[in-house]
């Protein structure tokens, strides 16, 4: 295999092949930190998504391969529910490329702007099958760290989970110390990533219930147009009820409280895993 010591934008063009082995088709997906392209694996002819995190993303090589070691620990996760790397290069210049399964479906985000609010059955389905994905992880010792209708994809064969694990890995290797600046997404990170902890297990719930909460309300939970209108609205012991957001929504009052507990302010107020949350919710019938 024949690696370039850098990667630019004109090696991410359609028809473009990398690493002697995936052939670029069209762009796929794309957020602030990286773009994702579908590709054609030359050696077993089936597609891949690639996604390629730019050498500016880090300050030196050693963030770089910090990074890319973070994201090997997930080639070791067998779930349905999670879309795990098979391939994963650090350039000498510091980009770094994954290779996944293409992932099954479309975003959540995109259904959801499709077809509206979700019942409670379908985001109880949905939940408990992501967080059954979830406790694989966390018993392997690593978290998602951001989980959000973005990285969430709606196959025929359930949801599943992209980009597990870059957000703690970028965490990893760009941290001073003991903390860092929020790395994930303001809506949907809890409270003490504000003040620069590494997303965990306890991350993961609260950023799932944020989603469920969304997928029946039909809106957050937390309000403001700024990043520091969504902290200060974060600071809150608990979420605010669901007919507070939305006087019309229905919903059993188990899986409210649940999905509050899961939403807490304080950490260790949270479901204690991700098992703890699914059980909670296995308790339900709500046909």
């Amino acid at each position: 295999m024949t690696r370039p010591s850098r990667l630019s934008l004109f090696d991410l063009a359609p028809d473009k092949v990398l690493l002697d082995r995936y052939r670029i088709l069209s762009p796929h997906r794309e957020n602030g930190m990286s773009a994702a392209f579908r590709v054609m694996d030359e050696s077993t002819s089936e597609e891949r998504e690639l996604q390629a995190f730019p050498a500016s993303l880090f300050e030196n090589s050693k963030q770089a391969n910090s990074f890319g070691e973070a994201l090997r620990e997930w080639a070791h996760i067998h779930s349905e529910a999670i879309v795990s790397p098979e391939d994963i290069e650090v350039f000498e210049d510091g980009a770094v490329i994954i290779v996944t399964p293409f992932p099954e479906g479309t975003a959540l985000r995109t259904a959801f702007k499709e077809n509206g609010r979700f019942s409670a059955q379908e985001v109880l389905a949905l939940g408990s099958s992501l967080l059954e994905g979830l406790e694989t992880c966390h018993e392997a010792g690593v978290a998602h760290g951001d989980i959000k209708p973005t990285t969430i994809f709606m196959g025929a064969s359930g949801p599943s989970l992209v980009d597990g694990g870059v957000t703690p890995g970028l965490w990893a290797a760009k941290h001073l110390g003991t903390r860092t600046a929020l790395i994930g997404t303001p809506y949907y990170a809890p409270i003490e990533q504000f003040g620069g902890d590494c997303p965990d297990a306890r991350s993961d719930v609260y950023n799932l219930a944020t989603v469920m909460y969304e997928l029946l309300t039909g809106a957050m939970p937390w309000r403001g147009r700024s990043y520091i209108e969504v902290f200060q609205s974060k600071m809150q012991p608990e979420a605010p009820s669901m007919r507070s957001i939305a006087p019309d929504v229905d919903v059993d009052p188990r899986l409210e409280a649940a999905i509050a507990q899961a939403l807490r302010g304080k950490r260790m107020e949270r479901h204690e895993s991700a098992a703890a949350f699914r059980s909670s919710l296995a308790e339900l019938s709500l046909a």
